[in-house]
Formats: structure tokens, sequence, C-alpha cells
């Protein structure tokens, strides 16, 4: 069971994120925002991060690069909905894929998505720190 901070301004999508986070065992804390996840993140430890990209006040490039300066270790999704759907040329996959990379991302994955693509995505993510690698 790992512990994972989901961010995301949308309640909703932080409720069904908790809900399938805990189908596969996992505990989760929410944070409402960049500001509020960074304030969680600094308070206390996480297996790994779930990060939405759109958000007011601090996005989620910002808040990835954030996270990423207090702990190189920890592993990053990042998410995005919207932005995902618009972007179905290859350059502009590239380009997003490449930013968040850039920020600090493990991961991406595009919302909406099932309960099967967010768990593989997540143990993806954990395996090597449970292996010792």
């Amino acid at each position: 069971m790992a512990c994972i901070l989901v961010i995301d301004d949308d309640k909703l999508v932080r409720g069904t994120i908790q809900g399938m986070l805990a189908a596969g065992a996992h505990q989760t804390v929410l944070g409402v925002d960049g500001e509020d996840a960074v304030r969680q993140f600094e308070g206390q430890p996480f297996d790994l991060v779930l990060c939405d990209i759109f958000m007011p006040r601090k996005d989620g490039l910002q808040t990835i690069r954030e996270i990423r300066r207090l702990s190189a270790r920890v592993p990053i999704i990042a998410m995005t909905g919207s932005y995902a759907q618009s972007m179905r040329t290859v350059d502009r996959a590239a380009e997003f894929l490449q930013a968040s990379a850039q920020a600090g991302a493990t991961k991406i994955i595009a919302k909406p998505f099932r309960l099967e693509e967010l768990l593989a995505v997540v143990q993806k993510c954990l395996a090597p720190a449970e292996t010792g690698g």
C-alpha cells in the first residue's frame, strides 16, 4: 500500500481518483491546488504524486517543479484532460510530454482514464521503489 498525494482542483475528479486508488489498496491525501499540495508534501512523506496540469493559482508544471525540488526521488504522474483532448497531433503531444518531463514528471496520463489504466501507471511508478531500485 502506497501513500499517494492527489492534486486536482476539481472536487469530483479528486474523489473519483481517491476511490480508484482505494480499489488498488492505496492511501490518498487530497490537494485542492498546487499551493495546498506543496504544503502537504512538505508536511509528510509520500510514495507517489498525481498532479493535474491545469489548475488556478499554481499550475501543475509549477507544482511539479516545486515538489521535484523538495524530493528528487518521489515519482510524479502528470494528469491532464481537456488539453490532452485538443492535442491529437504527434508534435503537440510531444511538446506537452517534453514540458512535463522537464518539470520533473515521471509519467503522464490523460483524463478520463479507466481504473485499470490508472492502477497500471501507478504500479509502474511504484515498482522501482518496491524492488529497491
